[in-house]
This record gives C-alpha cells, structure tokens and sequence, in this order.
C-alpha cells in the first residue's frame, strides 16, 4: 500500500486522470482493438513515438497478441518483421516481472546501442528510448507493455515510470478478464459451428422478443420462408394459427425468463406452405444471471428449429475413415442418410440397382449394422457429423 501511494505521488497524476485511465483499462478487453484506448491515452500523456502491448502464452512459440499505439497510427511500419524476424532476438522477453525501466537503466547506453535488436529493428523506425514493463498474470499470461520515444527525444522519467507501476496491476487483472472472455468465445464459436454442422437452426431473443442474433442454419430457414421468417427482427410462423401458437409460447418463456426460470421448454410444430413435413421449435428461458440496467439488450429467450426433413453433413472423409468405406460405399452410405431408396440412390450414381445393393452390403459389414434403418442411426448418431 506504501508503495502505491509513494508510486502514485511520483506519478504526479491527479484522481481525476488516474480514474480515466482506469475505466479505459477496464474497458479495454471490450474494444474491437483490445486496449486501443488506453494505449492511445498514455502515448499522448508521454508523448512517446509509440506504446505497445504484448500478449503471450508462454506454452506457444508465436509472439501473440500485438496492439500498438502510434503517431503512425495502429500500424507501426516493420512489426510483420518484428513477428517473424526480430521477435527471436528481442532482450525484453526475459525482462523481471513487474520489474518497469527504461532499456538504458538495465542494459546501459552503451550496452543498447550496441544491441543487435536496436541497430536492425529500432534505429531504422528512429525509436530510441524505450521503457518496459514485463508482467505475469494469475492465469499465466506473460504481458509486455512498451513506451518508446525517437532519437530527438529524451529518456522516460521517475514520473512516467511510476504511473506505469501504478497501472500494472490493474492491466494484469484486466489482462485476465480478456483471456477468460476470449476462451468463452472460442467455446462459442466451436458449439456455433457443430450445431450448424447438426442443421439445427438457432435464435436468440431480448427481453421484447426480439430477434438478437441467430447462426447460418437458421439464417437459411428464414430465407426460405418456408413455414417460419424473421421480420422486422420478430419471428413469425407461416400459419395463422401456427403464429398466434408461437406468439403465445414466445410470451410464456420471456415470463420464465424474467422470473430467473431456465427449466421450462415449450415445443410446437409449423405447418409449411411447401407442403414439407413441418418444422420443429424448442423454446427456452435464458435464466439472468443479475438485474439488468438500463435499455442494453440481453439473451432472454432461446428457439432451435428443426427440418426432420435435413440430415446433417456428414463428412465424407470422417466416413470413410471411421468406418474404412470404400469412396463408392461412403456415396451409397450418405444417400442412405438422406432418405433415398435403393432404386433413388442407383439413380442418383447412375448404377444398377444391384451394384449398389452390393456397395451397401460392404457398408453393413463394416458398420456392423443390420438394417438400413440402423445403418442410417450409427451413421447419424457418428462423430462424422460434428466436423
């Protein structure tokens, strides 16, 4: 605590400066360039040439993530070389944590300007003076934060160097935040992905009923118009009894929704003007998690819809290597999946009806199924889906 308020002394930065700082900290992992703000902020409080902030798992070989700062804008010229050439060479990456100085303190002028990292990669740039603070989250994220100045200036001061040790552990923990809220989002892109893989069309709806978002397979159910379209961002069933029904069951989750319910489901088929078996919606609540504030749109109703008559995308090499099929046999295998007879499967390869009996007898006996029925449900049910 001592030394926070002796740092923040030194810093010379007012309560007012030090909290604007802060809120763009934690801002920071929101923004489409993560911590653009902040390094901005602090580049024109130096006026520094350029800062930059480095994100890296120690456990991978790639410099990770790069965010600069710069009088040249987010782009400094020579950083695709820095990634592939000068990150080896680099003397800041076994730099003491928490450890903030400017490369002049610890190597000495005349140590640093004979550096090859230096000479090759900074001078070109007129980068000179560069301060530095290394850090190590409690996920285990190394962070590197760099302010550098050009040959015409001048050496980082106490003052600046304090108020960069003020921040650090503030940048940590947002750090943190950033690789917790990156993870989720692969997560979520990966379960994206696998369910549009599975043809199961998704929506999510705000607390109006309000279409937020939905993924590509249900994009394609709504564009066809074909028992079930979005518009005007609200769902609408083809039917008129079919939409009062939906209309209906969409109210009863957002009820659920507000009373912090997530166990209810309502299901409901929609006739198809197409003449098609009709599709298939699950409903369900999103539980909150808090209160919500203010007019922000939140996840409050979830709708998967279903074409019993779609199958998923098997992949063909998924197929063939699960089960060792032959290329002819996996042809015979996937039009199995999608319903087709033996005499609409001859058709479709242009071949007897017998050969692909045949094809389909080596699909069984590696299979181990015994009707086509079973044969269409391990096939289904297989991984071979999900890629």
């Amino acid at each position: 605590m001592d030394d926070l308020r002796h740092a923040h002394e030194l810093a010379g930065i007012s309560a007012a400066e030090l909290s604007e700082l802060l809120a763009l900290n934690y801002r920071g992992p929101q923004e489409p360039t993560p911590w653009a703000s902040l390094l901005e902020a602090l580049r024109q409080r130096f006026d520094a040439s350029y800062l930059t902030l480095v994100l890296r798992n120690p456990a991978h070989e790639r410099p990770g993530l790069i965010v600069n700062a710069s009088v040249h804008g987010p782009y400094l010229p020579g950083e695709p070389s820095y990634s592939e050439h000068y990150y080896a060479i680099c003397p800041f990456l076994d730099w003491p944590a928490d450890q903030v100085a400017s490369a002049d303190q610890v190597l000495g002028t005349e140590h640093w300007l004979a550096h090859d990292f230096y000479q090759s990669y900074l001078r070109p740039l007129d980068l000179r003076y560069v301060l530095v603070a290394n850090m190590q989250t409690a996920a285990g994220m190394h962070c590197a934060l760099f302010a550098c100045r050009g040959h015409a200036g001048q050496d980082f001061d106490a003052a600046e160097t304090a108020l960069v040790r003020l921040l650090l552990p503030h940048l940590q923990q947002a750090v943190d935040l950033h690789s917790t809220v990156d993870q989720l989002d692969s997560e979520r892109r990966l379960y994206a992905v696998t369910i549009d893989r599975l043809l199961v069309g998704a929506a999510i709806l705000d607390q109006t009923g309000k279409v937020i978002s939905s993924n590509q397979a249900a994009q394609r159910l709504f564009a066809a118009r074909d028992g079930l379209e979005c518009h005007q961002d609200k769902l609408r069933a083809f039917a008129g009894q079919d939409n009062r029904n939906l209309q209906r069951n969409i109210q009863t989750m957002l009820q659920h929704h507000q009373h912090g319910r997530d166990d209810c489901i309502e299901v409901l088929t929609l006739a198809r003007p197409t003449g098609e078996v009709p599709l298939n919606l699950l409903l369900r609540p999103i539980a909150l998690n808090y209160e919500s504030q203010g007019n922000a749109r939140r996840p409050a109703v979830a709708v998967f819809i279903r074409d019993p008559g779609d199958s998923p995308q098997a992949s063909r090499c998924l197929l063939r290597s699960l089960f060792q099929l032959t290329r002819t046999e996996t042809e015979v295998a996937m039009l199995m999946m999608d319903g087709l007879t033996l005499d609409e499967s001859a058709e479709r390869l242009g071949v007897s009806r017998n050969t692909v009996r045949a094809h389909l007898r080596g699909v069984f006996a590696k299979t181990g199924a015994t009707r086509q029925a079973q044969l269409v449900k391990t096939l289904l049910n297989s991984v071979a889906s999900l890629a």
